[in-house]
């Protein structure tokens, strides 16, 4: 899977690379870019504005791990409205996972789902802080 979405990164890179000499509006090309890869791993794969607007994420990242031993769904978000993060942090991952698990069409191929909420210092981004919340995927369906 990993080698898949590799491949996959590398065809869009290569693409973008061609496209970004013309005229072409860059991100309508983007855009036809990630609905190729939703295509390959499933609709409901990149993570919806709805997640990202819950605690104002700056940046939304998602990584699936489907090994014959591991299952995982990790959905990274980064640097949200700290005072969102700080009022009972478990529920809004519940409600993140809720949403990403109802969008993600392969959502039930999968064990596991950790949302990751990270912090990062805006004057030493190697300094950061991150809370996991792990979830079954079955308690959602």
């Amino acid at each position: 899977m990993k080698i898949r979405v590799l491949q996959i990164s590398l065809l869009f890179f290569s693409v973008l690379g061609l496209f970004s000499s013309c005229a072409c509006n860059p991100e309508d090309i983007i855009k036809v870019a990630f609905t190729g890869i939703e295509a390959i791993v499933g609709d409901g794969f990149l993570p919806s504005d709805e997640i990202r607007a819950l605690g104002e994420f700056e940046n939304v990242q998602v990584n699936l791990t489907n090994t014959p031993t591991e299952k995982i769904i990790i959905l990274r978000l980064e640097n949200g409205d700290p005072k969102k993060l700080s009022n009972q942090p478990e529920i809004l991952a519940r409600k993140c996972a809720e949403i990403y698990l109802r969008d993600f069409d392969n959502a039930q191929e999968y064990e596991q789902i950790i949302i990751q909420f990270v912090q990062t210092d805006p004057y030493q981004p190697e300094n950061y802080a991150i809370q996991e919340h792990e979830f079954q995927v079955s308690d959602f369906f």
